[in-house]
């Protein structure tokens, strides 16, 4: 298993290996990583030098490795989204169970004439430690999991693209412009390339421009709206609660969210009361550590009674709303006010 990192560093030396897999959450850099191994590879002709495998045609993936690439010395085969490194198979019937195992026979068996004259990539959404992804790694296979990134390492990033184009942004910008777009790399790019665009060359990016130009994600919106929440101001809490309904957010979304946030403040309220580890309590995922502390300081603002009750609230309104009671922009709002006052 290799490093998203050390893959990068390999591929923008045109270093390309012979057989990839690549998976997991983060599609951005999968995707620009395999646009790398493919510009390493050179000219792309479809059907001569570069063969497309899906679950449709997996069948075929040996005949594909043994036919010549006539012209050209090595070819390109991208088999994609075919399930073949899941445990889990059933649902695929006997026949894929056979063609993945003949597959898997023929990596173990055939691998100095495969790497010779292909370079295979597997691209998947998720894989098990399989036999078939034991195979790959024994043979020399390199492995990738594309897992969304730390937050240190966004910040790395973002200080990289920042640097080329002579744009300022400290280390505490990053971070509250992390915690407004979220992890995924698509939307750290797209979002950063608006700001960098907005103040220029020599320019600085600011907690100011990030408020005026990001398009936040709900997560971090509904931070905004706590925030508000707990400190008692109820003209901005319904402010956040409009901006979101004027974006087109679904109330039911909303409402979901809003639970799901209040419930983690209910935990982290109940993990410090019995000393138990809130990241362990909240089931954080390694690029959530920063989210922590922003937990901790919303729990603040409550006592653990008034987070029990803000809960059995939003159950209750989605209760009453699916039974035609209540309005459910009016009872979220009725709840906002309430624990305003």
């Amino acid at each position: 298993m290799v490093t998203i990192e050390a893959l990068e560093k390999a591929l923008n030396k045109n270093e390309i290996q012979s057989i990839y897999v690549l998976y997991g959450e983060e599609l951005y850099l999968l995707e620009t990583n395999f646009k790398k191994i493919k510009k390493a590879f050179g000219e792309i002709v479809k059907g001569i030098n570069y063969i497309e495998i899906d679950d449709s045609n997996l069948d075929q993936l040996i005949q594909d490795i043994q036919t010549p690439a006539f012209g050209y010395n090595k070819k390109l085969i991208v088999v994609k989204n075919t399930g073949i490194f899941k445990r889990e198979v059933k649902k695929k019937g006997i026949a894929f169970v056979n063609t993945r195992d003949k597959i898997c026979e023929y990596f173990a068996t055939n691998a100095k004439d495969i790497k010779q004259d292909n370079i295979i990539v597997f691209i998947e959404e998720d894989v098990d430690k399989t036999k078939m992804l034991s195979t790959i790694e024994e043979i020399g296979g390199i492995v990738c999991n594309f897992e969304y990134q730390k937050p240190n390492q966004i910040a790395s990033r973002i200080n990289s693209i920042c640097k080329a184009y002579n744009v300022e942004i400290t280390p505490d910008t990053i971070n509250y412009f992390i915690e407004c777009v979220g992890v995924n790399m698509q939307n750290v790019i797209n979002e950063i390339r608006k700001q960098i665009e907005y103040v220029g060359e020599n320019g600085k990016i600011t907690k100011e421009t990030i408020d005026l130009l990001v398009i936040k994600q709900i997560e971090g919106i509904i931070f905004d709206l706590t925030d508000n929440l707990g400190k008692k101001n109820i003209k901005s809490a319904l402010q956040v609660l409009n901006n979101l309904l004027y974006a087109k957010e679904p109330i039911q979304k909303i409402l979901i969210t809003l639970y799901n946030h209040f419930k983690k403040l209910y935990m982290v309220k109940l993990s410090v009361k019995y000393n138990e580890d809130v990241v362990q309590s909240l089931n954080l995922k390694p690029n959530q550590m920063f989210l922590v502390n922003k937990y901790k300081a919303q729990s603040n603002f409550f006592k653990e009674q008034e987070l029990k009750a803000i809960l059995q609230e939003l159950i209750n309104l989605d209760k009453n709303y699916k039974i035609g009671l209540i309005d459910i922009n009016i009872g979220l709002e009725s709840i906002l006010c309430k624990y305003c006052s």
